[in-house]
């Protein structure tokens, strides 16, 4: 069983930044694609962005140019640098480290950007 938790949510004014941390438990780690997700008040689970076990990343339209995904599998965690926030990005973040047969969700860290 892995356990994930997400770190380095908070209040921020539009225009910053923040840096969320996702650290897993467990061994295998460096096996497991990751991604960051996002749920806003009233609206589904969206996708943020993924980075493989390759390291390959992908990201929403909405988030291209500002955030960015990264991993340390030394560490066992998964990064998302968050910059040049907006309103619309104020949300709850999760990540998830997933496989072909295996999903896991950490338990969520709120983003809310505001004035």
């Amino acid at each position: 069983q892995v356990q994930l938790v997400e770190s380095g949510g908070g209040l921020v004014q539009p225009g910053g930044s923040l840096r969320l941390s996702c650290a897993a438990s467990g061994s295998a780690f460096r096996l497991y694609d990751l991604g960051w997700y996002r749920q806003a008040p009233g609206q589904q689970r969206e996708l943020v962005a993924v980075i493989t076990s390759g390291g390959i990343t992908n990201y929403a339209d909405s988030v291209k140019g500002r955030f960015t995904i990264s991993r340390d599998n030394a560490k066992n965690t998964v990064y998302l640098q968050m910059n040049s926030l907006k309103p619309e990005d104020t949300a709850v973040y999760y990540c998830k480290l997933f496989t072909t047969n295996t999903i896991y969700w950490g338990q969520g860290t709120q983003v809310t950007v505001s004035s």
